[in-house]
């Protein structure tokens, strides 16, 4: 039988009552691979969730949490503190944003509202929802992430935040249920150029990798071995040694699925395109992820982009 003393019932019950003093009512709209476990973690921090979604079976694992599943977007931003949005790109978040029972719709009449972004979609895109739903009193956050499914289900994202300092201010300790590393990095559409930042960095440097491999594979050498010893080097990365595995093991089960870099990697060139701006190399990953979706491999991860270029040069994979 636990027992427990005076002063550790009275440490419970002081850390019970800050989590309830401190506790938001959180919308969540986007209950997919990332948005479910993030979701998640907000709830296990004490605050409790409001719910939409537009299919049934993406609220089913929280039809017994606890969670007030709703029946609009506007009646969650009714409810809701702070709502959340986790879509697939600019449409998306701008029907979610604006659009008929939407957040701003549920919004009115009020003025402590804030919306935030995590989807990764165009910079130009955050700054227009962002001033329309400033018009209409809310605030807005864009804040893309970085880390894919696990880090969502580990609580392990980077978060790259966009927008005005108090709204960040107040949904900061609900970034840091969800995430290890949040940065504001500026104004309204700040974070989504970081996350453009990211998807060049990374696609250029999954595609160098898998380049690397397949110089190997052709030339006869192992590639395990040339992993090994390229990890003890200045070639050294994190792609080389989480991605470089994943390669050798054929294990391309998606943690960031092709067809959302391809989109990512859109973004980023119709901006360079807008601003003037030669990309070379992400216009290099660019296409080899277009080339991905049109060999049907859209749902794989885009470490798949190996098969690719095994195909271009006859490697057996």
């Amino acid at each position: 039988m636990l027992r427990y003393s005076r002063k550790s019932m009275q440490r419970r019950y002081r850390r019970a009552q800050r989590i309830e003093e401190n506790s938001m009512k959180i919308g969540f709209i986007g209950l997919g691979l990332m948005g479910r476990p993030m979701a998640g973690h907000l709830a296990a921090g004490g605050h409790s969730l409001h719910l939409w979604a537009r299919r049934p079976e993406s609220l089913a694992p929280f039809r017994d949490s606890g969670a007030t599943l709703h029946t609009s977007i506007a009646d969650v931003a009714r409810e809701a503190d702070v709502v959340f949005s986790m879509v697939a790109d600019a449409p998306d978040v701008e029907a979610v944003a604006l659009g008929p029972q939407g957040v701003a719709e549920g919004a009115a009449g009020r003025a402590d509202l804030i919306f935030v972004d995590m989807s990764t979609i165009a910079p130009d895109a955050a700054r227009s929802i962002a001033a329309r739903l400033a018009a209409k009193g809310v605030a807005m956050i864009d804040a893309p992430v970085s880390g894919g499914e696990v880090g969502a289900i580990n609580a392990a994202l980077t978060i790259m935040a966009g927008g005005p300092q108090p709204a960040f201010d107040r949904v900061l300790p609900l970034f840091q249920l969800m995430g290890k590393n949040v940065t504001l990095v500026g104004d309204s559409g700040a974070g989504q150029v970081a996350k453009a930042c990211n998807q060049i960095l990374t696609g250029v440097g999954v595609l160098a990798l898998a380049e690397a491999f397949a110089f190997a594979e052709k030339s006869g050498v192992d590639a395990a071995r040339v992993r090994e010893a390229l990890l003890g080097g200045f070639a050294y990365s994190r792609i080389l040694e989480n991605h470089g595995q994943r390669m050798l093991d054929r294990n391309f089960k998606p943690g960031f699925k092709s067809w959302m870099h391809q989109k990512d990697l859109r973004i980023v060139m119709n901006e360079a395109h807008q601003m003037g701006l030669a990309l070379p190399a992400a216009a290099a990953a660019a296409q080899m992820l277009n080339a991905m979706v049109g060999q049907g491999l859209g749902e794989e991860d885009s470490i798949a982009v190996l098969k690719v270029l095994e195909g271009l040069g006859g490697i057996e994979g």
